[in-house]
């Protein structure tokens, strides 16, 4: 994202966790897993408050948090694997949740309470090596903490992850107790039969920053209305803004994000005139489910913004398999 005036730079210590293994918890008991996920939530935004940290966005099974401090940030992690390993006891097996967490220290861009940049996406990857209940920092944040805290860190080596350039040096961060869950031996699995959807961040045709945001409105805006739709698990935005800009394969980035259904489109200015496309794919046959194209005149963005939304919801939805729901969940 270019440099405007309203945007802040600044040195953050930036914190990513998501919950392992969250479709199969959403397809095996929906009710259950959100009682829990509601109650995860308030035990986590308490333990980031309390480390003098942001919660920054919190959707779907996942957290994205902020520090001025690398220690605190350390700090937190720790306290909030040890929290919710002891509420995980008190769970059947089959029910625990497991988050897996990953923090990394980088220069974030600032925009009111969103961050951006290469800091906030390393974060997210590291994340994804963690073990279930397990933590990994980057090597930016291992060199900063030092003697400073009294745990032990792995080196895991030299990491490539998607699109990240360099290769990131990771080490994994050993708790005092043995807090870490097993991961189960038959590793990941395919896409579930849960209805789960990723919405990849719709592709800007052009090159001007109103453009951008136009894009990235109507992507988070379509995550949160088909969260809303009863029998439907939507990955978090802070999951799915990693791809941003990039060329992807549906089928891959659905297998990665576990999910069954990819959102997809993009977004094209001519004028004052607006063109949306907008697609549903099948992660297990590659094929599109529904597709559509939306012409419209650019006056107000955000009555659009909605307008869009609320007819790619209502047509989308019908296409997906019945267990779905009939629309919009009550409350």
């Amino acid at each position: 994202m270019p440099d405007t005036p309203d945007l802040e730079r600044r040195l953050s210590a930036i914190l990513s966790a998501d919950v392992y293994g969250f479709s199969r918890l959403m397809g095996e008991d929906e009710p259950s897993t959100v009682r829990t996920i509601m109650a995860y939530r308030e035990v986590m935004a308490e333990r980031v408050g309390h480390h003098r940290g942001r919660v920054v966005d919190f959707s779907g099974d996942s957290l994205l948090a902020e520090f001025p401090s690398v220690v605190d940030a350390v700090h937190c992690a720790a306290a909030l694997q040890e929290e919710l390993g002891a509420r995980n006891a008190e769970l059947p097996e089959e029910r625990r949740m497991q988050f897996r967490i990953g923090i990394n220290l980088g220069e974030i861009l600032v925009e009111g309470e969103k961050i951006y940049g290469d800091g906030v996406n390393i974060a997210a990857r590291i994340q994804s090596l963690a073990e279930a209940g397990g933590i990994c920092v980057s090597s930016q944040v291992h060199e900063q903490v030092g003697n400073k805290v009294a745990f032990e860190f792995e080196s895991l080596g030299e990491q490539t992850v998607k699109n990240i350039a360099k290769p990131i040096h990771v080490y994994r961060l050993h708790l005092p107790s043995n807090l870490t869950a097993e991961t189960p031996a038959s590793g990941p699995a395919g896409p579930p039969d849960t209805l789960s959807i990723a919405v990849l961040p719709f592709a800007t045709l052009g090159n001007e920053p109103e453009q951008e945001q136009f894009s990235d409105g109507l992507t988070r805006d379509l995550i949160t209305d088909l969260s809303k739709v009863s029998g439907v698990a939507v990955t978090a935005a802070s999951s799915v803004f990693v791809y941003k800009g990039t060329a992807v394969n549906v089928q891959t980035v659905g297998h990665e994000l576990g999910v069954r259904y990819v959102v997809g489109g993009s977004v094209r200015h001519v004028g004052d005139r607006v063109r949306i496309t907008a697609e549903l794919v099948d992660v297990a046959t590659g094929l599109h489910v529904w597709t559509e194209r939306y012409d419209r005149e650019l006056e107000d963005p955000f009555a659009l913004q909605d307008e869009l939304v609320s007819r790619i919801v209502a047509e989308l939805v019908p296409s997906l398999p019945k267990e779905a729901g009939d629309g919009p969940a009550a409350g």
